[in-house]
């Protein structure tokens, strides 16, 4: 996967409206050459691919393994949703800048996360009720968002909807900086606690004996998944089935018993970017937003692990 997201990434400078050969690409990377084309528009899309695909395959692989549930993601219990509602009131309220975009998507995810997990934490935790009230909230936090951009002025709507669809286009290096430093902390501060999620993984009575402390684990869990969710929402939109396919594959690839961190991470970065390869392919030279190629893939998973499920149960 490492390797396959190497050659993604090498696709993604070389492809655009002229094609640049891998010479050219690595004499710029090397600084031996000077290209606008590849160092200041199509590096940052690919490292926004690569980067915010690890992120939400991290983020997944934090939820699935919380629930203990393959349906456990960001997108599919309403975080993602959340996040989006609070990015559309930095729109249609605020002006909309960058700082108020990140500040809205994280509350607004948090708040969601929090509604979440109170409603699911009746009588102990359970992964089963929280993925079931997660998409029920998922479903309310739809129609809010809805209502929001129906009551907008048509710009600010035709904006919002665009921006919805989750796209990678136009993003540049101002746009990455910030984001970038987050997502690095964040996966730092998953990596130190990812032995003590997959001891809680395998269920309550085994992580208590060997010493882990759930309820702790579980609320930094959930802020770590949000914040990957939300900063990458902030930038690119809501991108829709990365955080559900990206473990569940990695898993499967590394055969493992959990859902490891690193093989989502992986996996989610060549999912989006080879999304987002196809989206600039299909309908060149119009790039599609990323997020419609990710939907249509992630469609066909999520019938597919529906109808194993189905067939196991």
């Amino acid at each position: 996967m490492a390797a396959l997201m190497l050659c993604l990434g090498l696709l993604g400078l070389c492809y655009g409206a002229s094609w640049a050969s891998p010479g050219e690409v690595f004499a710029v990377l090397t600084g031996a050459d000077r290209s606008v084309v590849i160092s200041d528009w199509r590096l940052p899309r690919v490292l926004a691919g690569l980067v915010f695909g690890a992120a939400l395959g991290v983020a997944g692989a934090i939820f699935q393994n919380l629930t203990r549930n393959p349906m456990g993601s960001p997108d599919v219990i309403g975080l993602d949703a959340g996040a989006y509602t609070g990015a559309l009131v930095a729109i249609t309220v605020l002006s909309g800048t960058s700082a108020q975009l990140a500040t809205g998507s994280v509350t607004g995810g948090l708040a969601v996360a929090a509604a979440i997990y109170l409603l699911a934490y009746q009588r102990g935790f359970s992964g089963l009720r929280l993925v079931v009230i997660g998409i029920a909230v998922n479903a309310m936090m739809t129609a809010v968002n809805s209502w929001i951009v129906l009551r907008a002025e048509l710009e600010v709507a035709i904006a919002a909807v665009g921006w919805s669809a989750g796209s990678l286009n136009g993003v540049s290096w101002d746009d990455l900086t910030i984001p970038f430093a987050l997502i690095a902390v964040l996966l730092i501060l998953v990596t130190t606690r990812a032995h003590a999620m997959h001891q809680a993984s395998l269920g309550d009575a085994v992580a208590t004996a060997t010493g882990v402390g759930l309820n702790r684990l579980r609320l930094l869990m959930v802020l770590v998944g949000v914040g990957c969710t939300a900063t990458v929402t902030a930038v690119a939109g809501p991108i829709a089935f990365i955080a559900l396919a990206a473990p569940q594959i990695g898993r499967r690839l590394a055969g493992a018993a959990g859902v490891p961190l690193l093989p989502a991470a992986l996996t989610g970065a060549v999912l989006l970017q080879g999304a987002d390869l196809l989206a600039q392919m299909l309908l060149a030279p119009v790039a599609l937003p990323v997020g419609v190629v990710s939907t249509a893939i992630g469609g066909c998973y999520l019938i597919w692990l529906l109808t194993k499920e189905v067939r196991r149960a």
